[in-house]
């Protein structure tokens, strides 16, 4: 039993033996740091069933506890707040306990598996900054709730049909010249986007000219040559002609393989891959038998939908009147796919931007109604849209920030910086070229994972590869000092007993930062939400670092406390290396 339930349960105690009241539960916080104490017992949310002073009653607990409880050394009350004050001993038998465990914080597999879907991207374009966002949530929190003790399957659904699919697929046809990535040097995923940039081109051009003969937009829209050729290549894919078919597996390929590349150097990966070309036709029977059951309804011209106004929604459309798909079909049966291939999965996570919260809503609740008994254990994972100082890094197309041309320029940034502060004396080049990617990519990660999901992100790289601050190369900077005292301490140090009998009250600051940890992983496991470990790294370092202002490690003439130091030290950079690894950022060495 935790020393946190083991108080909760003596108050429980405390308030029946002296009050004659049944506590239902008992709220525990860190003590205020103004505030004298490390674990504070709320006493406010008592009232309702004790009556009296709530300082008396914090006096009457506090008192009772100090006997109960060896570890507590002495308390304090402020209004309705109980402050226990926990003795040296507890914390260096804290110490004690996780000095020599290798994975402090992490979890042993319980047995639970979910699946997290992330990326998902389209095949006529490359990866923007909008996919890094939605990737590197996704991954992050795969590996956080795989840090909580879930097995972890990392999907996503490549949408590499369609219309949009068809106008690149159209473009490249009339204009490419049998162009290749490798006769351009292009990667794949960017030859095939321009080629989209050139339909729209097209496209527009001959709006414009229906126009100018009277047609509305809308009409000119629908009659413009070019895009009546897509919708026959559509068509014509659907109906499974060869030299169709045969361009799109080329044109895709060339996209998969530039995919491959971006996310390899943004550091993620996946470990099954669903393709809307094969799922899309998945969901017309789940129709079929929600119409049975009487969720669906059909419509005089045949359309098929589902009527929410009871639950505070509207009317949806699941299947057109011509019998074919829309988002809706396709997600139903992909959500039922997943659940045949993992059985027995706790929870699913979709992560994809806020502009489809509505869509989640209404393919959760249909799932329930469907009578789908894991529907219940879905989440939308979303999350606001990054927006970049006016100007800044646009891509060629000069509507996106392309994914990899933010990879390199964050290097760069990261590279500038480091000249600036002369920080790198030294390296080698190729050591430097390594540690500005590092560097870069743990800026770029860091400062969009600190952020609440749910919040817009004004991203700023020069800002985020600040080694000041709230940024990833501030704590990788962090991690890199702390491996420099651990070069430079006499050998030996990782298997000698340390046994001080007192605490400085830095180091007791920095063993209650520890303490939490694993709670931190938990909680942030359980909001799905990396910002809560990003934060908590960097409480971590900056109590780090006020311990190596204030107090001498190597420097110290008593070797018990020494040894103790540079231990202490050691678990502080392995939490952080912990930490900022569920964000999926590396740990250099050396800074």
């Amino acid at each position: 039993m935790s020393l946190q339930e083991r108080i909760i349960q003596e108050v429980i105690k405390a308030a029946k033996t002296h009050y004659g009241a049944d506590l239902p539960s008992v709220e525990l916080q860190a003590t205020r740091k103004d505030f004298e104490g490390d674990i504070t017992v709320v006493i406010f949310p008592m009232l309702s069933q004790i009556k009296g002073n709530p300082a008396e009653i914090g006096q009457t607990f506090g008192e009772d506890l100090q006997v109960k409880i060896t570890e507590v050394s002495s308390f304090n009350i402020i209004k309705g707040f109980l402050n226990l004050v926990l003795s040296d001993s507890y914390y260096l038998n804290f110490f004690k306990n996780i000095n020599t465990e290798a994975s402090y914080g992490i979890r042993a597999k319980d047995g639970g598996r979910y699946l997290v879907e992330y990326s998902s991207p389209n095949t006529n374009k490359p990866l923007h900054l909008g996919h890094i966002r939605n990737n590197l949530l996704g991954y992050s929190v795969s590996r956080i709730l795989e840090a909580a003790g879930k097995e972890v399957q990392k999907i996503q659904i490549i949408n590499d049909r369609g219309i949009h699919i068809c106008k690149s697929m159209l473009a490249w046809q009339r204009s490419g010249k049998n162009e290749t990535p490798e006769t351009t040097g292009l990667k794949g995923d960017k030859l095939v986007g321009n080629y989209y940039v050139a339909y729209d081109k097209i496209f527009k051009n001959q709006v414009a000219e229906r126009m100018a003969f009277g047609l509305s937009k809308e009409e000119a829209e629908k009659e413009a040559p070019i895009f009546l050729d897509a919708k026959e290549m559509l068509r014509k894919w659907e109906a499974g002609d060869e030299e169709v078919v045969s361009l799109w597996q080329t044109m895709n390929s060339w996209v998969y393989k530039g995919f491959n590349e971006t996310y390899a150097n943004l550091g993620v990966s996946f470990d099954k891959l669903y393709y809307e070309s094969e799922t899309y036709l998945l969901g017309k029977d789940i129709v079929a038998e929600g119409l049975e059951k009487g969720v669906f309804f059909k419509k005089e011209d045949g359309s098929v939908w589902i009527d929410l106004t009871e639950d505070g929604l509207d009317e949806k459309i699941v299947l057109r009147a011509d019998g074919t798909s829309v988002y809706m079909t396709q997600d139903l049966g992909t959500a039922v796919q997943r659940a045949k291939d993992f059985p027995g999965t706790e929870g699913m996570v979709y992560t994809v931007g806020n502009e489809q919260d509505y869509h989640f809503k209404v393919l959760f609740l249909i799932l329930k109604k469907l009578g789908y008994s894991w529907a219940d254990s879905l989440f939308h994972l979303s999350y606001g849209m990054v927006d970049l100082p006016s100007g800044k890094m646009k891509s060629r197309e000069g509507t996106v920030v392309d994914a990899d041309d933010l990879i390199l320029e964050m290097a760069s940034t990261a590279e500038d910086i480091s000249n600036e502060l002369g920080k790198l004396e030294g390296y080698s080049e190729e050591e430097k070229t390594t540690l500005y990617q590092i560097i870069g990519l743990g800026a770029l990660k860091y400062f969009i994972l600190k952020v609440d999901p749910k919040k817009r992100i004004l991203f700023d790289p020069k800002e985020s590869v600040d080694f000041q601050g709230n940024t990833g190369p501030f704590i990788q900077y962090a991690y890199a000092r702390i491996q420099s005292i651990l070069r430079k301490a006499t050998s030996g140090w990782e298997s000698k007993n340390s046994n001080p009998k007192t605490l400085h009250s830095k180091e007791k600051e920095l063993l209650k930062v520890l303490e939490q940890y694993p709670i931190i992983v938990k909680a942030a496991a359980e909001q799905y939400s990396p910002a809560v470990v990003a934060n908590y790294a960097y409480e971590l370092v900056k109590e780090f670092n006020s311990f190596y202002q204030q107090v001498t490690i190597l420097g110290e003439t008593d070797e018990d406390i020494k040894t103790f130091r540079i231990q202490l030290a050691n678990k502080v950079g392995e939490v952080i290396k912990s930490s900022l690894g569920l964000l999926g950022i590396e740990s250099p060495e050396r800074m």
